[in-house]
């Protein structure tokens, strides 16, 4: 989990905002009170100032009003002697001017020797003088750069103007404590601002730090921990919060491991299904397929995903994803070789939301490369049953007409007729009594008679058989082991099996051939096989040659009387005694037909 950093926290934050609001409270408050504190002063300087001035003007007016002899003090003297009675520490300066702007008296003992002397020019003086009106105003020293309050008053006597008394006050005193009473004001601001902020990210950390403790949490729950719980510190709104976020985790641990069960089953399902299953979102990509659908296509999951549907099924040019998409039947894919039939059956089911919005398509394969096998060779079998039924029937239909038109009288022709009829009818009894031996090995009704057999004395009373009563010149030869190899067989069936294999080494044998017969070991089987001279097998048709009614010539196997089920019937007897039977051969050279047989090497070792 990335850390965040202090000063981008929601701490941060609330301290800020809570330290701003106070900051702002403050100085507000120091704002109204420094400007009601100056106002209170300067006001209490200024009245303190007047009610003095007051008092001197009223001594004024009475030295200015009283009679003078030539015993008595002048009225400068008298003036003189009240001004240095009036002291302050806040005054700087107090002048008494006559009627006639003259001074007459300062309380500056630097300045006596303006007294006698006209005041300069001072629109406030003449104001006071000419109207009798009083005047304050404040200004800053260019001297000094100190704020000074002048203050000129009349004085009066029955409404008539005697005199006037211009005061000069330092007033810079009233600022100086103003800027004490500041700096005490800041000093305490910032006190208080830290003692905010200290409570403020104290406060902060109440609140933030069950939110943080739910970011680990919300941490945890996406990287699927579902064992952590956030603290509860408290019954409010953000302790509602926590016990909610843990219900919910508690919640979300429970869909998981439901979600997670459905998931595993779904992949199991899907994994050991024999059909393919392949899915695609909404624009026809494919999201999921499963090992399956996989070694169907002979694909990789890895690189199919996100890969069209249409491509990857080979429909680019017949259809497209919307057509994929209103399909109701089955589609067969084929992708048989020249060597190797390979069909599936494709069916789709949308996958579509309540409100007819289409998410997806789910495509199922089936692999049906046997049932259309098995459905062409049952096709075939009923074609080829048909003709080899079709062509004896014709023939003695044939000969039955010409002897019923009048043949039968002939002699000549009678006898021969009736004795292709004859062959014609055993020929189709042969092929019948085949048909019903396979019926009954595909309904697994073997019925097989097994006993112990040693096979080597067996397998020489066959050849003897056959060398007795062959009729071409065919020269056998046999490799046979001189001890007893002892198997459980059914002897009739496998006699079946053996004859036929001999009979068409015969059939296909030139004059003056070689027929082989031999018997191996290999470990707890017997290989058995029988070779010929003849014209050989095309290797296109080697591995058909034990399917049924399967001929390489047929017309020549026709002529020589076969019904094309000998190798089939062998190759069900085989197989039903445990065996397997295959076949080699060389075109012109000849052809060799193998298989083997269980044995009971045990009895071998007895019987020694």
């Amino acid at each position: 989990m990335k850390r965040v950093g202090f000063f981008r926290s929601i701490q941060m934050k609330f301290v800020l905002i809570y330290v701003l609001l106070i900051l702002f409270a403050m100085q507000i408050i120091s704002v109204y009170f420094v400007n009601s504190l100056e106002e209170k002063f300067t006001n209490n300087f200024k009245e303190s100032l007047a009610q003095r001035v007051e008092l001197l003007e009223y001594n004024v007016r009475e030295e200015i009003l009283k009679e003078r002899d030539e015993e008595s003090k002048t009225l400068e003297q008298d003036v003189r002697t009240i001004l240095e009675d009036f002291s302050a520490g806040d005054v700087i300066e107090v002048r008494v001017i006559d009627v006639n702007s003259r001074i007459i008296g300062t309380s500056d003992s630097n300045k006596r020797d303006l007294v006698g002397q006209r005041m300069p020019a001072d629109i406030s003086v003449k104001r006071a003088l000419s109207a009798g009106a009083t005047e304050d105003k404040m200004y800053v020293d260019e001297n000094n750069g100190k704020r000074v309050w002048v203050r000129t008053s009349p004085i009066l006597s029955n409404s008539e103007v005697k005199g006037a008394i211009y005061l000069v006050a330092d007033i810079e005193t009233v600022y100086g404590q103003l800027d004490d009473i500041n700096e005490i004001l800041f000093s305490a601001a910032i006190l208080a601002l830290a003692i905010t902020a200290v409570l403020g990210i104290t406060l902060a950390r109440t609140i933030t730090r069950p939110i943080t403790d739910m970011r680990r949490q919300a941490v945890a729950l996406g990287k699927g921990n579902f064992s952590r719980k956030v603290k509860v510190y408290g019954q409010d709104e953000i302790g509602e919060l926590a016990v909610t976020f843990n219900n919910l985790t508690k919640r979300l641990q429970e869909a998981q491991a439901t979600t997670e069960g459905e998931r595993r089953k779904l992949s199991s399902v899907l994994s050991y299904m024999t059909d393919g299953v392949i899915a695609t979102d909404r624009r026809g990509r494919v999201i999921l397929i499963n090992e399956p659908a996989s070694k169907m296509l002979n694909v990789s999951r890895e690189t199919v995903i996100s890969q069209p549907i249409v491509s990857l099924l080979n429909l680019e040019e017949d259809y497209s994803f919307d057509d994929l998409l209103n399909e109701q039947d089955s589609v067969i894919l084929d992708y048989s070789t020249h060597d190797r039939p390979y069909v599936l059956r494709a069916n789709f089911s949308v996958i579509q939301k309540e409100t007819g919005f289409v998410n997806g398509l789910i495509t199922v394969l089936h692999d049906i490369t046997e049932q259309e096998k098995i459905e062409m060779e049952r096709r075939e079998f009923v074609t080829n049953v048909s003709h080899e039924l079709r062509t004896p029937l014709t023939t003695m239909r044939s000969y039955l007409e010409a002897l019923a038109e009048g043949a039968w009288q002939d002699p000549d022709i009678a006898p021969n007729f009736l004795e292709v009829t004859q062959t014609e009818t055993e020929r189709m009894i042969r092929l019948v009594n085949d048909l019903l031996q396979l019926s009954k090995f595909d309904s697994q009704e073997y019925n097989l008679m097994k006993k112990d057999t040693d096979f080597i004395e067996f397998f020489n009373k066959i050849i003897d058989r056959f060398e007795m009563t062959k009729s071409q010149e065919v020269t056998f030869r046999r490799k046979l082991p001189r001890y007893p190899i002892y198997v459980t067989i059914d002897q009739d069936k496998l006699t079946q099996v053996i004859d036929n294999i001999i009979s068409n080494a015969l059939k296909y044998s030139p004059e003056g051939g070689l027929v082989s017969f031999k018997v191996e070991e290999h470990g707890d089987t017997i290989q058995v096989s029988i070779s010929d001279q003849g014209m050989g097998i095309p290797k296109k048709s080697l591995e058909r040659i034990f399917e049924r009614f399967y001929r390489v010539d047929r017309a020549r196997s026709r002529k020589m009387g076969g019904t094309g089920l000998g190798l089939a019937i062998a190759k069900e007897l085989i197989t039903a005694h445990g065996g397997h039977i295959w076949a080699t051969s060389v075109e012109g050279k000849g052809t060799t037909i193998f298989f083997t047989l269980p044995a009971d090497l045990s009895e071998e070792d007895d019987w020694e």
